[in-house]
């Protein structure tokens, strides 16, 4: 039996903090990214597409109202690359979803660059 795997990583940007902590489990991902403090903020989750399916992925999202899109966005390219069931959470609290996705998506993959990258 495997245990659970931590992986964190952290950038800053216009003098605010953005942290990523990934729990690798052996079948799915739990992801939190925040600004400032860790929290939980509003959280998607996605299914990877099996071979052979048409349509958009399969995700939706479980809790909160703020940062819907780019929590269920970050969950479905997350699921596709990784081929897990993804969770993710997205707490901010300043910047709007177009300038904070680009920040969580360089966080993403400095941080997935310790435990082997994105596909």
């Amino acid at each position: 039996m495997s245990r659970a795997k931590i992986i964190r990583g952290e950038t800053k940007e216009r003098d605010t903090t953005y942290s990523a902590v990934f729990i690798e489990m052996e079948n799915a991902y739990f992801v939190l990214l925040s600004e400032g403090e860790e929290r939980l903020g509003t959280l998607a989750v996605s299914l990877p597409q099996k071979p052979g399916m048409l349509g958009p992925p399969l995700s939706s999202i479980l809790l909160g109202e703020r940062n819907v899109t780019l929590a269920r966005l970050l969950a479905e390219r997350l699921a596709k690359s990784l081929n897990k069931m993804v969770l993710v959470s997205v707490f901010v609290k300043t910047l709007d979803e177009k300038e904070v996705g680009r920040v969580f998506l360089r966080l993403l993959e400095k941080t997935l660059k310790k435990k082997g990258g994105l596909r």
